[in-house]
């Protein structure tokens, strides 16, 4: 399969745009997860081609797309006061045009136009595509809608505009979709059924950053281990694929070696992996080679199995402690983080003691936790009362970050002394006269400049350390990953 795949990428290009002759001016805001970002680097790949250049100015923008996240009700709120701002900018601006796109827009449909009045376009993540069709909906004063969820879209190939770049890292999506159906969540209603990119095209765009300078990738999906490559399709249908299709298959473990071997000198990261389809391949894949970092984001959402079973988590605890077990194992040193939900419907005070000694078995390096929140059309919203007062969410939520910030503190104190390959990601938020970048594990590392230059690999000497930073010191340029 290598060599097909070798062969065939030399033969196939991801679609190029001319931009010589645009004079429009695209703003783009995004919220939510790393897909969001880089669907949205897409979506203005696919706007160039009408005319469109993309600004950081809202005020000279001809055209504003919000990118929006609907796993919250927070996330949510966000985006239409953020609409209530762009409206005051529409009433000076009367041809500025405003449309929404992502998640939210999938979710809401139509209620934006009828609700956002400020709201032109409504565009679902499988539907980017399409507008083109759509701007010119709007530029003749009609209100466009597109939708429809695709069983097929990958965007694979669309080369995406880089947007925000600080020229070092980049992502590149692999899948869309999932096919998990966890009641808390609204991902499968909005982003449709898990399918995978040809694996010649995820190669030819890592090629082509490599050539544009950019040192790190990360492998983005809603749950990349289920990427599965056998000629296209859902990955649902993968029985009834063809013995050859079955025999040429590519996995997510092959996917990984084979965006490592195609180049050495490039850091490869993931993200979001799931405990009941991540395979120990995948961890003996990224021990194997050095160019993929040390890190899995691993979310659980609770440590108690009456909890998991509620949420259509398909692990139990003993498996997930078992998987974390057998990952550091084979990977001693690995980075991991998680997803917590605090004040699931019927969540007892057990439950949550359940989290709290999980979280103390696996010593994450740093996480994301939230409270729980109702989203409409889920199961669990549909199903399940949402039954813990406000006041006990918060009490748990902020119980599980106190031990957070505990553990994070011990796994960087474990840095202290040693000398750990830092990938320079650009000055540090607090001070010039410094440069930030993360270890192979995700820990963000701070060191004053000197010599050094953004997108340079540095062995730094870690001296001191807070709970979410390292602070070292430039001892000499890494060896090459190579």
């Amino acid at each position: 399969m290598e060599k097909v795949i070798d062969e065939s990428i030399q033969g196939s290009s991801l679609k190029t745009k001319s931009r010589n002759k645009n004079v429009r001016k695209l703003y783009i805001e995004s919220y939510g997860c790393q897909m969001n970002f880089s669907d949205s680097e897409i979506v203005a790949s696919i706007l160039a081609d009408e005319g469109f250049n993309t600004t950081s100015d809202l005020e000279e923008a001809d055209l504003v797309l919000v990118n929006t996240c609907s796993i919250r009700e927070k996330a949510e709120t966000t985006v239409r006061k953020r609409l209530e701002k762009i409206n005051a900018v529409k009433k000076s601006r009367p041809h500025l045009k405003v449309g929404v796109l992502g998640c939210m827009a999938e979710r809401l449909k139509s209620q934006f136009l009828e609700e956002e009045k400020i709201v032109d376009m409504v565009v679902g993540p499988d539907a980017y595509k399409d507008l083109p069709n759509l701007v010119r909906e709007i530029d003749e004063g009609r209100n466009a809608v597109n939708v429809i969820l695709s069983k097929e879209e990958t965007y694979g190939d669309v080369a995406p505009v880089r947007l925000n770049t600080n020229g070092v890292t980049a992502f590149v999506s692999i899948t869309r979709g999932c096919d998990n159906m966890c009641t808390f969540c609204v991902v499968p209603f909005t982003r449709g059924r898990e399918r995978s990119r040809d694996p010649r095209s995820v190669i030819k765009e890592v090629n082509e950053l490599w050539n544009k300078g950019y040192k790190e990738v990360t492998l983005l999906g809603q749950n990349v281990d289920s990427y599965l490559w056998y000629g296209g399709g859902l990955k649902k249908d993968f029985d009834k694929a063809s013995e050859i299709q079955k025999a040429t298959s590519v996995d997510f473990a092959g996917l990984l070696s084979l965006v490592a071997e195609a180049q050495p000198g490039m850091r490869i990261r993931f993200s979001t992996s799931n405990p009941q389809d991540i395979t120990l391949d995948v961890v003996k894949t990224m021990a194997k080679y050095k160019n993929i970092c040390n890190y899995i984001h691993l979310p659980v959402q609770s440590g108690s199995d009456r909890v998991l079973k509620a949420m259509n988590r398909l692990h139990t605890r003993d498996e997930y402690m078992k998987l974390i077990t057998d990952i550091r194992n084979i990977l001693p040193d690995c980075g991991i983080s998680q997803d917590m939900i605090a004040g699931f419907p019927g969540e007892t005070e057990e439950d949550h003691r359940d989290t709290l000694s999980l979280m103390e078995f696996v010593k994450y390096d740093f996480g994301f936790m939230f409270a729980y929140s109702e989203r409409p059309g889920t199961m669990a919203a549909r199903k399940l009362e949402d039954d813990i007062p406000e006041a006990v969410k918060k009490r748990r939520l902020q119980e599980i970050i106190k031990m957070q910030q505990k553990h994070s503190l011990y796994r960087t104190k474990q840095h202290i002394g040693k000398i750990e390959e830092v990938l320079i990601e650009g000055p540090s938020k607090k001070s010039d006269a410094h440069w930030m970048g993360r270890t192979s594990g995700n820990t963000v590392v701070v060191f004053p400049k000197e010599q050094y230059e953004l997108g340079q690999f540095v062995n730094v000497k870690i001296n001191d350390c807070t709970s979410a930073t390292l602070l070292g010191e430039a001892v000499g340029m890494a060896e090459n990953t190579a």
